[in-house]
C-alpha cells in the first residue's frame, strides 16, 4: 500500500504566518508593495509567486533567517541565506569579536546562546551560576535556561524564582507565539513546571525584575540584558543571542569584583 502525504503549498503557509501576525491581506500587501488581489491569488494557490516577492513577504511578515529559507524552498526555491558552522572560517571574525566583547563585561557574567537556550560560549563570571549545580546540568551542550530554573540547578538559589523565572518562561511564550515551534513549546512547558505561581495582589509591577541569587559571598541581584545580530544575514549568526547581566546595585557589583579577584 502506498501512502501519500499532501504537501503544503507556498499559498497554505503564507495565510498561516500572515494569521499568526494578525494581519489582513490588505495590511501584508500594502506592507510588501503588492495588491491584495496579487496576494489573494498566492494564497489561493491560483498564482505561482516570484522568487523576489516571497523574499519580500516573508520579509515583511517579520520571519527569522531560517523561515524565510523554508518558505523559499516550500516556493521552489534555493535557500538564499547561508548556515554557517560556528567553527567554519566564514565566521572566524564573528567568533574573535564575541570572546572580546564576553572577556571585556568581565567581573560580570555574560554568555553567548544558540537556539533553546543552548550555551555556545561563556565568560569567567558565568561561574556563579554553576555554583553548587548538578553535574547532570553542565555536560555539555549546557541548556542556559533549564539551569537557570531548574530544582538542582540556579533554580534552589533563585531567591524571587517565581517572579524571575515567570519573566523568563513568558518571553518564551511570547516567541513561540510569534514563530510556532513544539520543540520550543516543549520547552517551556518543561521550565514552567519548575517555577512556583506568584500570586499577583495591588502592588504587583509585572515581571521585569531583577534576579536575586544567593551565592557562597552573599545576594547577588543582577539585569539582564539581551543582544542579538539584527543585520546578519547568516543563519547561524542571526540565531545567537549575547546575554550579559549587569549589576542592579553597588553592594553587587562590589562582590562580583571581588569573585573575579579571588579567581585571577
Amino acid at each position: 500500500m502506498t501512502i501519500t502525504t499532501e504537501r503544503i503549498g507556498v499559498g497554505a503557509e503564507l495565510k498561516r504566518w500572515r494569521r499568526a501576525r494578525r494581519l489582513s491581506q490588505l495590511e501584508l500587501a500594502t506592507l510588501t508593495g503588492t495588491t491584495q488581489r496579487h496576494l489573494s491569488f498566492i494564497e489561493s494557490g491560483r498564482s505561482q509567486p516570484g522568487r523576489a516577492i516571497v523574499i519580500r513577504l516573508a520579509e515583511s511578515l517579520g520571519l527569522s533567517l531560517r523561515e524565510r529559507n523554508d518558505l523559499l524552498t516550500t516556493a521552489g526555491y534555493a535557500p538564499v541565506f547561508s548556515e554557517s558552522g560556528l567553527d567554519e572560517e566564514a565566521l572566524r571574525p564573528v567568533r574573535a569579536a564575541l570572546e572580546q566583547i564576553l572577556y571585556g563585561h568581565l567581573p560580570y557574567p555574560a554568555l553567548v546562546v544558540g537556539p533553546y537556550g543552548r550555551v555556545v560560549a561563556v565568560n569567567d563570571a558565568v561561574e556563579v551560576f554553576t555554583e553548587g549545580a548538578s553535574p547532570e546540568l553542565l555536560e555539555p551542550p549546557v541548556n542556559m535556561l533549564r539551569l537557570m530554573l531548574h530544582p538542582d540547578g540556579m533554580g534552589r538559589r533563585v531567591r524571587n524564582l517565581g517572579e524571575w523565572g515567570r519573566h523568563v518562561t513568558e518571553n518564551l511564550r511570547a516567541r513561540a507565539r510569534r514563530s510556532p515551534d513544539p520543540r520550543l513549546d516543549d520547552l517551556v512547558a518543561e521550565l514552567a513546571g519548575y517555577v512556583p505561581d506568584v500570586p499577583v495582589g495591588p502592588d504587583h509591577l509585572g515581571f521585569s525584575v531583577p534576579m536575586r541569587l544567593a551565592s557562597a559571598d552573599g545576594e547577588l541581584r543582577l539585569i539582564t540584558t539581551l543582544t542579538s545580530f539584527a543585520t546578519a544575514t547568516d543563519v547561524t549568526l542571526a540565531e545567537l543571542r549575547l546575554e550579559a547581566f549587569l549589576p542592579a546595585d553597588q553592594a553587587t557589583a562590589e562582590l562580583l569584583r571581588l569573585r573575579a579577584d579571588r579567581h585571577q
